[in-house]
């Protein structure tokens, strides 16, 4: 399986959301980080990244993700990701890389 990102710039906000569905892994990684940081090159600000369809995610991709975040931090933005599953949350823990994300509302809590 691929994945998709559908991002919109949310006006009120001031903010990138994104959605992420299917799943990203050494074969499309990337990819992924080059679709984002193209996105925070246009706009630098935070970026709200919705997980809730995102089935499946490897080390090189949050490898990707950890270098998009560097990518809006360099802005003096946040990143945060939203609707993040158990199993990818308990991935997000074992890395260590929780401490690093801003995670909120887990699903199928």
């Amino acid at each position: 399986m691929d994945y998709t990102i559908d991002a919109k710039f949310d006006d009120s906000r001031k903010c990138w959301a994104v959605a992420i569905t299917g799943e990203v892994d050494i074969f499309n990684a990337q990819d992924m980080k080059k679709s984002l940081t193209e996105l925070i090159n246009d706009k630098n600000t935070d970026m709200v990244i919705d997980c809730k369809l995102l089935d499946y995610i490897d080390s090189t991709a949050l490898g990707a993700l950890v270098g998009v975040l560097k990518n809006v931090r360099s802005y003096g933005g946040t990143m945060y990701l939203r609707g993040v599953k158990p199993s990818l949350a308990k991935l997000f823990h074992i890395t260590k890389l929780d401490k690093v994300f801003e995670i909120e509302g887990e699903t199928g809590e």
